[in-house]
């Protein structure tokens, strides 16, 4: 296995986000206005127990984040789940996890333009679907070419917007609680526990919202352009508990509100639910807010992509990688990966949003489970760090309720996801044997950062140190 050297790319990716900047995009990525639209299919699907189906994808997903911090410690590389397989178990192995990864991520930018095709097509019906889509994609576009900074400065207008409408919500929805509607008080229990629960519809309520959850994740992909690497991890498990705390309270006060949800549109509640608690005026703020929150969520998934991308292709041989890799002198953006992401996202023009839907878990729920196995591998086997209860905890236990969550949401994804994640894993593996040519080539690996960033540990440094001298040389 041969490493290149970081000096074949002089451009980097300019460190220019603080803590705040990545949490808040991170949580533009997992769109906190996503609970009201899907309120009635999750209700449906829950038995009436929305904020408990999105309590339960919290506990999973925060098992797997503690994993993910743990990881970008180790590998400060903007290439997330590809690069920590890529590091610990083998560049082929990381290499699927990438192509697996990249169907999400690559994915929700296109739902993103897709949504805000079906909002404007509902005002406008007579003006074409591609021009919406055309110039929404572009502007997405340029703001992630022109700096990671402008980025980072409008998702967080967009997302302050969104939460002071959801903020504004959880009121209307207490007085209208306290004066009879709905429980008749916003402290009753029935949100989270009433007599027809039952364990299986809650666990397949949290395989569906457990969507709303990818961009914590996502994180990981800005590693690179952080001022300071090691505020990632911290920046991973706030973005997920802020968004997890804006789920649950949300969907707890809707739930109240809304016990039955009867002639409510399961795929479009938001509209409906705006007017049921404020009105026409508010309604109309809301579902501005609605677009707000789907604006933000495209400058954040997209920014994300592109930086995997940009770290496939530079870790990649050929024409092909050396311009996906490629990064503006200027910007100091990936400017050849964010452009293949925007040329992606135009298929929302004609793309079925169900179809869509139904493979974007496949890719996160691998990405998810490799990660916990990674830090496994890295600290309990080749590091042996199992001396102690507490390494034992860390290094073994931990990571394996974050495994075994993981696959109790993988029983429960649909046949329609399995059977298309698994077709385009297949076009993955195909892509690897012709780039390995039938593995008699070795995958090349190339981390950006020359440097680990210490994880706490006596004597971690050193060990880690060793293991990059390892990777340095040739298999």
């Amino acid at each position: 296995m041969t490493t290149s050297a970081p000096t074949a790319h002089p451009v980097k990716l300019r460190r220019s986000l603080g803590l705040w900047a990545i949490v808040a995009l991170g949580l533009g990525y997992m769109t906190p206005m996503t609970v009201f639209d899907t309120f009635g299919y999750v209700s449906d699907e829950s038995g009436g127990v929305v904020p408990l189906a999105y309590l339960f994808a919290l506990v999973v997903m925060l098992f797997t984040a503690i994993s993910y911090g743990r990881m970008t410690r180790v590998y400060p590389s903007a290439g997330s789940a590809y690069t920590y397989a890529s590091e610990t178990i083998h560049p082929n192995v990381g290499f699927l996890v990438g192509w697996t990864a990249l169907l999400d991520y690559l994915l929700l930018p296109l739902v993103n333009a897709l949504l805000l095709r079906q909002y404007f097509e509902a005002f406008f019906p007579d003006i074409s679907g591609w021009v919406w889509v055309g110039a929404y994609v572009a502007l997405i576009t340029l703001l992630n070419l022109w700096s990671i900074t402008s980025t980072s400065r409008v998702n967080a207008t967009l997302l302050v917007f969104q939460v002071v409408l959801i903020l504004v919500f959880i009121g209307l929805a207490w007085g209208a609680l306290n004066a009879g509607a709905g429980n008749g008080t916003p402290f009753s229990i029935e949100p989270l526990y009433h007599a027809n629960v039952q364990i299986a519809t809650v666990i397949s309520a949290a395989t569906i919202v457990c969507f709303s959850f990818i961009g914590f994740d996502a994180i990981t992909m800005y590693t690179e352009e952080a001022k300071d690497a090691n505020t990632v991890p911290k920046a991973i498990v706030l973005s997920l508990l802020i968004g997890g705390g804006l789920f649950f309270v949300a969907g707890w006060f809707t739930q109240s509100l809304f016990p039955s949800v009867e002639g409510l549109t399961e795929g479009t509640a938001l509209p409906e639910l705006a007017y049921s608690v404020g009105g026409m005026l508010f309604q109309i703020l809301f579902v501005a807010a609605a677009v707000a929150a789907v604006a933000a969520s495209s400058l954040a998934s997209h920014a994300s992509v592109s930086r995997m991308i940009y770290v496939m292709g530079r870790n990649g041989t050929g024409p092909i990688s050396r311009r996906l890799s490629y990064v503006h002198p200027r910007f100091q953006t990936p400017a050849v990966a964010i452009v293949l992401v925007g040329i992606v996202s135009l298929f929302a023009a004609v793309a079925d949003l169900d179809f869509v839907f139904s493979l974007i878990n496949f890719g996160a729920l691998i990405a998810f489970t490799v990660v916990n196995i990674t830090v496994i591998l890295h600290f309990a086997v080749r590091r042996r760090e199992v001396k102690t209860g507490s390494q034992i905890v860390r290094n073994i236990v931990l990571p394996v309720i974050g495994v075994v969550l993981t696959v109790v949401l993988w029983l429960n994804i649909s046949s329609d996801a399995m059977i298309y994640g698994l077709l385009w894993l297949s076009i993955g593996v195909i892509i690897l044997l012709a780039l390995t040519r039938l593995f008699r080539r070795p995958m090349r690996l190339s981390l950006e950062e020359d440097q680990v960033i210490s994880t706490g540990d006596e004597g971690e440094d050193a060990l880690l140190a060793e293991d990059r001298r390892r990777l340095d040389s040739n298999e």
